[in-house]
């Protein structure tokens, strides 16, 4: 079962976690197991639970850091003579929530305070942040047969828990200039967000603006300015080689 959940390093000898020769985890694999049952309804609000009662009998909640750590959700805790007081944590804060697991601590008061300690210092390393942001221009093309620039916008924002003072990667796909008629909401880019090589987010860019295609007047005029420009630069061009 444990290779089936991805779990490399753990072998389990006895299902109710006792002492045994060959049974063992790491502290990666605990968290990797919290992740998975924690998405579980029903156990994320077992675990929560401070305290009840079951057929008459007042029950509470061993994990003291419910009662003691601002945020926490769950998860478990743990103790046997041979592995120690261990237990994994998981809290959650302004939309970020972190785990922290600590294995063999010599005591129940020093595993509480070593976690409240990791936890801390986790959410102090993450924030929620828009990492694409819609209404924000990624991009401008160019508009045949006028001076204006199209603005090309992200179609959706993308929101991710980072770790503060890492930089990410911003990397546009855009053209230089773009072909009419533009649709408002038209596809005409990429935006892409890497974290080192690793690509963490990408949206499409889009029209921010619908454009028409100019009529045969419209373009002819257009055409006729440019040739004047052209001429007016070549004029100067002269005069000032002249002078």
């Amino acid at each position: 079962k444990a290779k089936e959940l991805g779990l490399p390093d753990t072998h389990y000898e006895r299902p109710d976690g006792l002492d045994a020769p060959g049974h063992y985890s790491s502290a990666r694999d605990v968290f990797r197991l919290a992740r998975i049952v924690m998405r579980k309804p029903l156990y994320a609000k077992l675990v929560a639970i401070t305290s009840t009662a079951v057929a008459g009998r007042p029950i509470t909640n061993r994990n003291d850091l419910l009662f003691t750590y601002p945020g926490i959700i769950g998860v478990k805790t743990g103790h046997t003579s041979t592995a120690g007081w261990s237990e994994v944590a998981a809290a959650r804060r302004d939309g970020v929530t972190m785990y922290a697991v600590l294995l063999g601590a010599p005591s129940r008061d020093r595993r509480n305070a070593d976690l409240a300690r990791l936890l801390d210092w986790g959410f102090d390393q993450y924030r929620v942040i828009p990492i694409i942001r819609t209404g924000h221009t990624y991009a401008k093309a160019l508009v045949p047969f006028g001076d204006r620039e199209l603005s090309l916008v992200a179609a959706a924002p993308v929101i991710a828990v980072e770790q503060l003072g890492r930089p990410l990667v911003e990397t546009v796909v855009a053209p230089s200039m773009v072909e009419l008629p533009v649709q408002k909401g038209q596809k005409l880019g990429e935006v892409r967000i890497y974290d080192g090589p690793k690509l963490i987010a990408k949206r499409p860019l889009v029209a921010a603006d619908a454009i028409e295609e100019p009529g045969l007047g419209a373009r002819l005029r257009w055409y006729a300015g440019r040739a004047l420009d052209h001429l007016g630069d070549m004029v100067s061009s002269i005069f000032g080689a002249i002078a």
